[in-house]
């Protein structure tokens, strides 16, 4: 096996972008990954037919488009297109109405009545200190705030858990309440809050894109660009013990647990226990469909959205997350759906079939098939959408685990979002990405800041790898060269 400087173990995105980070410094860079192909969870298949291509895990990238490492690594001019719907996100009611979040926020406002004004009052600062607010979250956590910026989100997270933020209407509340719902836990809550004013916002300024030709297509580019600058992948590789791996540094795009079953008896009892106390959340429940066209929601307005969130309302929306978290299972859990062929046509096949995206929130370990569960739940606000189903396929929360170990009981974040998780995310350490083994560190989404597919867990763990490993003090250009080439071979700048 060639020497290298450092292995990754792991090739989601956080340990591709920490590979990334560590080469671009010049380092020799080996990754292994336990599944057949690169992505975790930007992977994608053709589940049912040839012409069609599901996104198995993540397909709508709000931080692939707003993240520190993401707007450095330049996507669209590597060749992949970030396609914004002409809505960002729906959330259909029970009467037929539908609150509606556009990219254009006075248009956003102008739809929500009474509430407009408070809308606006709650988003517009945000919108202006765009990218101060997003690379705040998404920081390590462990260092001083912007001051400005800490004290623009201070009264809207601390607004929207104990108030809503002066929300008054149904519409409203529920706009708000579905994108808090993405903390996949108890609602309302301080983390919660603070997903709810970052993905709210990020509606209305970066967007909610989704890559033409599905998430694969981030995976391809990050690849591309590891193997340019001498990175290699092992795939197939199920690493087992830490002492597989040859290098005097090794990053672990994994779970706590998983690190600790990895290090063995080389991890002192006391942090073996700190690392096993790392609690996991709610899980979800994946349904992949394959349809003969759109899906005929009731509310058409609802059909141009890249994202329809299924809560019903605020009331409903929080009291299904609260039992979730609770381990109680519901019949009408809240649930997430894509038709990804509305952003991007090229997704559906010549006679109209086309990929269905659907998650619910279900408990951790849930073994039910969300099968029926997700298609009783569309049909509640698109009557006949069962009609148009072709082919279906289910990933109960279990057995999300088997396809990501990572993902355990189906927590796709990597470990729950309480307030301690959200600030002192794995372990309370001033350094989160260090371990009690010199020369190994996590770069997880189980690590600051959490998870989404942003690159930041891997990004901030290389930066403090190369830092102290390598006396490496600033970072590394991630920017395409001039000559760059996609992952067709086409020139890309």
């Amino acid at each position: 096996m060639t020497s290298a400087d450092a292995a990754v173990v792991g090739a989601g995105p956080n340990g591709l972008a920490a590979a990334v980070t560590l080469a671009r410094a010049g380092l020799r860079v080996r990754v292994h990954e336990r599944a057949g192909t690169v992505g975790g969870g930007l992977r994608g298949a053709a589940l049912f037919d040839s012409d069609v291509t599901h996104d198995l895990c993540a397909a709508v990238h709000p931080m692939a488009a707003a993240s520190a490492f993401f707007r450095a690594f330049d996507l669209p001019a590597r060749g992949v297109r970030m396609l914004h719907p002409d809505l960002t996100y729906a959330h259909p009611l029970d009467d037929g109405r539908a609150a509606l979040a556009h990219r254009d926020l006075a248009r956003t406002c102008d739809g929500l009545g009474a509430d407009g004004p408070r809308w606006r009052r709650l988003m517009e600062p945000l919108v202006h200190r765009s990218q101060g607010v997003t690379d705040l979250l998404l920081s390590t956590q462990r260092t001083p705030p912007n001051p400005v910026i800490a004290a623009l989100l201070a009264p809207r997270i601390l607004g929207n858990r104990l108030r809503g933020n002066g929300l008054r209407t149904e519409d409203a509340r529920a706009l708000l309440s579905g994108v808090a719902a993405h903390a996949v836990g108890p609602l309302p809550s301080l983390p919660s809050a603070a997903i709810a004013v970052l993905l709210g916002h990020l509606a209305h300024a970066t967007g909610w894109p989704l890559p033409q030709g599905g998430s694969g297509r981030i995976a391809d580019a990050l690849l591309d660009d590891l193997r340019a600058h001498g990175g290699t992948v092992q795939t197939g590789h199920h690493v087992t013990d830490l002492a597989e791996l040859d290098t005097p540094v090794v990053l672990l795009d994994t779970t706590p647990r998983a690190f600790a079953d990895l290090a063995g008896d080389r991890l002192p009892p006391r942090a073996r226990r700190a690392l096993l106390r790392f609690r996991y959340g709610p899980g979800a429940a994946k349904a992949d469909f394959l349809v003969s066209g759109p899906i005929p929601w009731a509310n058409p307005e609802v059909g141009r959205a890249g994202t329809v969130h299924l809560g019903g309302t605020h009331a409903h929306t929080l009291a299904v997350e609260r039992a979730a978290a609770a381990g109680e299972a519901t019949d009408e859990p809240f649930a997430l759906v894509v038709d990804p062929a509305v952003t991007d046509p090229s997704r559906a096949a010549a006679d109209g079939r086309r990929p269905v995206w659907a998650y619910a929130h279900v408990p951790n370990g849930d073994t039910r098939d969300p099968v029926p569960l997700l298609t009783r739940r569309i049909e509640r606000y698109a009557p006949g959408f069962a009609d148009t189903v072709l082919a279906a396929r289910g990933v109960s929360a279990a057995a999300y685990e088997h396809y990501n170990p990572n993902y355990v009981g189906g927590d796709i974040g990597s470990g729950a979002i309480t307030l301690r998780q959200s600030l002192l995310r794995p372990v309370p350490r001033r350094h989160p990405y260090r371990t009690p083994l010199r020369g190994v560190y996590l770069c997880s989404a189980s690590t600051p800041p959490g998870p989404s597919v942003h690159g930041m867990c891997g990004h901030l763990a290389a930066l403090d790898v190369l830092r102290r490993e390598f006396g490496v003090r600033s970072a590394p250009p991630l920017g395409p060269p001039a000559g760059a080439r996609d992952h067709a071979g086409r020139e890309t700048v």
